[in-house]
């Protein structure tokens, strides 16, 4: 039970909550993934992006039937514990932690691509010590600011739909409506393209803060998804018009290629502009969320004790931050974009695995329906997550056994 006088003031209807929902999901991740989903799936771009908008409408669905149930923070750590085992919610931590990990170096590279594509590692490093410095502050992105990003990134990318469609510059990227990326190369797409989906869950975790959360939660989840698919497809489309499914899969920085293509080159500096601050917008709070969940985990002992040091003056968990930002910044000097967008949606897509097989337990032989959006949100987490490139599935495994063999080490906790 809550303590009284803790409770969250519940003033946020479904705009408001559609908002949060367009803030978490239209960033960086737009820019970013595109380019290594083209080259996957070739033609099939669009058909991927289709793909990756229901598996995260089903994670999303499923998340918020457990937030229902289970208001405390955590996420699915909290729910896979609590709905499956110990040990099931420790591997979703696991799994968030180390994917939003490659999230924040994906974020960071996105930010030195468009900025200064000669020294791409060089600005991503920067970008992750300034941030970890202002998250050590303890400064906090407010709900403002996040308007204010969400408001330019959308305006950016008005820009690149209407520049692109409009430039009559479109035979050499006819839209092509085969799958040449072949059924295998739209599933890796597909996978790739979560990543820019990545955040949608946030509707979920607001149940204390919404008025009527068992009818607002569920409305604004589709209406958010809903404009997040719109919103990509368009950008998808216009940016294929100009360099087709080879040019797109070969770009750095994508949406500023394209812009230049289309012929308004002198468009291409705002679009850099635009997508370095959604990436250091989205890259803040990446370094805030995975900086607490290590934070919960070591109170748990899955993590070292140290990491559950809070900071006398500024009051955040300064060693976990400081651990966070160090490991981004090796990452974002010695790995590209694409490697951690795979694997970082690798991580991701394991860690809604256990949401969805958390929320089926939900269920019973008279709710079977109920069970319909869980199962096949995890049978899609199940085979996006193998579908992606070789490499990231292995280098994911790998790092998912290192917890596996972390957890057994300390030693398989009493029953609670």
């Amino acid at each position: 039970m809550t303590p009284a006088g803790s409770e969250l003031r519940r003033t946020l209807g479904v705009g408001d909550a559609v908002v949060v929902g367009l803030g978490s999901m239209i960033g960086a991740g737009i820019f970013a993934a595109l380019a290594p989903a083209a080259h996957a799936a070739g033609s099939g771009l669009l058909t991927a992006l289709a793909v990756a908008a229901v598996v995260a409408y089903c994670n999303a669905t499923s998340s918020a039937r457990l937030a229902a149930r289970y208001p405390a923070s955590g996420g699915t750590y909290v729910y896979g514990r609590e709905r499956l085992g110990e040990f099931w919610g420790y591997l979703a931590g696991w799994s968030f932690v180390v994917g939003k990990t490659a999230s924040c170096a994906a974020m960071a590279l996105t930010v030195g691509a468009y900025v200064w594509p000669g020294q791409t590692h060089a600005v991503a490093v920067a970008a992750v010590v300034a941030l970890t410095a202002v998250n050590y502050g303890g400064v906090r992105k407010s709900a403002w600011v996040t308007r204010v990003i969400v408001a330019v990134v959308l305006a950016v990318l008005a820009s690149v739909v209407v520049v692109c469609l409009g430039s009559g510059r479109s035979d050499a990227g006819r839209l092509d409506v085969g799958l040449s990326g072949g059924a295998g190369g739209v599933l890796q797409a597909a996978g790739l393209l979560f990543f820019a989906f990545a955040g949608y869950a946030r509707i979920a975790t607001l149940g204390e803060e919404v008025r009527d959360p068992a009818r607002t939660v569920p409305r604004a989840i589709p209406l958010a998804l809903g404009i997040t698919l719109a919103v990509y497809g368009g950008v998808a489309v216009a940016v294929l018009s100009v360099l087709g499914p080879a040019g797109l899969g070969g770009a750095t920085a994508p949406l500023a290629d394209a812009v230049r293509a289309a012929g308004v080159p002198e468009l291409a500096p705002v679009v850099r502009a635009g997508a370095a601050v959604a990436a250091l917008g989205s890259l803040l709070a990446l370094i805030l969320g995975v900086s607490r969940t290590a934070l919960a985990m070591a109170r748990d002992r899955h993590l070292p004790a140290a990491l559950t040091a809070v900071h006398p003056r500024y009051r955040v968990p300064h060693r976990a931050e400081l651990a966070v930002g160090a490991t981004v910044a090796v990452l974002a000097a010695t790995v590209d974009v694409r490697g951690a967008i795979g694997f970082s949606s690798f991580g991701v897509l394991v860690y809604y695995a256990v949401a969805n097989a958390s929320a089926w337990t939900l269920g019973s032989a008279t709710t079977a329906r109920a069970r319909i959006v869980p199962a096949l949100g995890l049978a899609g987490c199940v085979v996006l997550a193998f579908s992606l490139p070789v490499v990231s599935v292995i280098v994911g495994v790998g790092v998912l056994a290192v917890g596996v063999v972390a957890y057994a080490v300390r030693g398989w906790p009493a029953p609670r």
